[in-house]
């Protein structure tokens, strides 16, 4: 027969076991954490580094430029790598307000490329810019004039969106290749799997 005492001795040894597990299984998953936390850590590094080591500014939307001044402020004080895109408009005129909205989807996609659109009123020289050669899209890099584009929606068919835009400006090369950001890694446990 077994006294209480070893039974006791026993059952705290059980118990110390059962904490151990316990304690072990906390300290396990501490280690996951720990680990998320650290290649979090590491992806974000990673994303600012290539940032601070990507070739000029970032922009990501279309600017709005109010006067002929500042116009040609942005055409001559911006850095020689960066490739502006000027979509010259007037409200009312067609074409005008869906290649505003295929170039605001082009900025975001070509967050390199300083997207700006002026009103042609506003441009300084507006009898140069009439109803007839509107839309018109000019494209500077390094200061200059490398291209423009009169009447650029005669270029489309009557409906076209960002992807038409994009596949033209292409064509003339004056796009650069898209950014392509690695997919989030995700790390599969074999609990995940089971």
């Amino acid at each position: 027969m077994s006294s209480p005492q070893s039974r006791d001795d026993k059952d705290s040894k059980e118990r110390i076991s059962r904490k151990m597990s316990i304690q072990e299984y906390e300290l396990i998953h501490q280690d996951k954490e720990d680990e998320n936390c650290l290649r979090k850590y590491r992806r974000q590094c990673m994303q600012d580094m290539h940032q601070k080591l990507s070739f000029g500014p970032r922009y990501g939307f279309v600017y709005e430029l109010e006067s002929g001044e500042q116009f040609l402020e942005t055409i001559e004080k911006e850095q020689k790598i960066t490739t502006i895109v000027v979509h010259i408009y007037e409200d009312g005129i067609k074409g005008c307000d869906a290649l505003n909205s295929s170039l605001m989807c082009l900025a975001a996609e070509y967050p390199i490329v300083k997207f700006c659109k002026i009103k042609a009123c506003n441009t300084g020289a507006g009898d140069r810019f009439s109803s007839d050669v509107l839309p018109t899209l000019l494209i500077y890099k390094g200061g200059e004039l490398i291209s423009n584009f009169i009447s650029v929606t005669d270029q489309f068919a009557e409906e076209f969106f960002a992807g038409d835009v994009e596949s033209f400006l292409n064509e003339y090369g004056l796009l650069p290749e898209k950014e392509v950001h690695a997919p989030e890694q995700t790390n599969m446990d074999e609990e995940d799997m089971e």
